[in-house]
């Protein structure tokens, strides 16, 4: 038999990141753990993606991965809204009908955990015990003891909290550009970009822009927030300051142990993420380094790998 075939008849596993902004999946081979493919679809997050939209960001993620033209063994999804609690069990039904939507039979192990269990998982070693912080279109943190997660903070969505999350720094910027406007607070070069995504820079036009859409689409604005930093304002790296402040809150709420492991993803602290430097300064007063990882793909396969 040729090595093309013993591929394809080989038991695979695949891992799934279903954050708030794109869904991740992983296909890999279950013996070793090589990667075999890899796709992307849209938001999955598990609370407020539609039902249907998330069947089908799934079934766009598996597809793109290959996980239809092999065998899977098992596979182990995080998904952003999917803890104890949350939106586990229509997770797992999206999952099934993914699955289905792509011609392929589910496999014998379909397991949903939260968002927070696959990222830190992902860290250097496929660590068991220790925090991991995300930080992306929201914010969460948790510790994990046994690669369950037995203490949470943050991760109170868009109306509660989130803070120091994508659509945090978003909001803050809007609201930095309205005070600018109205003489409530100081100049910044925010104004010019903000007013360019929202369709004007009159107060009308960036008022309207908030409300007109899902609140969490403010997110879309914490690039320039790096953007006006970098370029030297002041008002923007204030608030990149604030977020790591908020987000090394979260830490401490933690109740962190000098030199135990820190895993941290997303968008904002992923490797060359924003924010990774301002963090990582604030926790090392904690005893704590960051690793940072991509995302929680591959903490997904790792945790499928695992018998479960």
């Amino acid at each position: 038999m040729d090595e093309s075939g013993i591929q394809r008849r080989a038991p695979h596993v695949v891992g799934i990141d279903a954050g708030g902004t794109r869904t991740r999946a992983r296909l890999a081979d279950a013996a070793t753990g090589r990667t075999v493919g890899e796709g992307a679809g849209g938001p999955g997050n598990a609370l407020s993606v539609p039902e249907a939209a998330l069947v089908r960001h799934l079934a766009e993620a598996l597809r793109g991965a290959g996980a239809h033209r092999v065998p899977v063994r098992a596979v182990v999804a995080g998904f952003a809204g999917g803890g104890p609690g949350g939106g586990c069990e229509r997770a797992l039904a999206a999952l099934t009908g993914a699955f289905t939507a792509i011609g392929a039979e589910p496999p014998g192990r379909i397991e949903v955990r939260g968002d927070a269990e696959v990222a830190f998982a992902a860290g250097p070693g496929a660590p068991a015990d220790g925090l991991v912080l995300i930080a992306g279109t929201g914010a969460t943190g948790a510790r994990v003891r046994g690669r369950r997660v037995v203490a949470a903070a943050d991760g109170d969505g868009w109306l509660l909290g989130d803070a120091g999350s994508g659509f945090w720094l978003g909001r803050e910027a809007l609201r930095a550009v309205l005070r600018a406007l109205d003489g409530r607070g100081p100049a910044t070069a925010l104004a010019e970009p903000v007013g360019e995504l929202c369709g004007g820079l009159g107060k009308e036009r960036l008022v309207g822009y908030a409300y007109r859409a899902h609140p969490v689409r403010l997110a879309e604005l914490s690039p320039l927030v790096v953007a006006a930093a970098e370029a030297g304002d002041g008002v923007a790296a204030g608030l990149l300051d604030r977020a790591a402040d908020e987000l090394t809150g979260t830490v401490r709420a933690l109740r962190p142990v000098a030199g135990e492991p820190l895993v941290v993803t997303g968008g904002l602290l992923g490797p060359r993420g924003p924010l990774l430097g301002r963090l990582a300064e604030r926790v090392a007063e904690l005893g704590l380094r960051p690793s940072p990882v991509r995302d929680g793909a591959g903490g997904a396969v790792a945790l499928a790998r695992t018998p479960g």
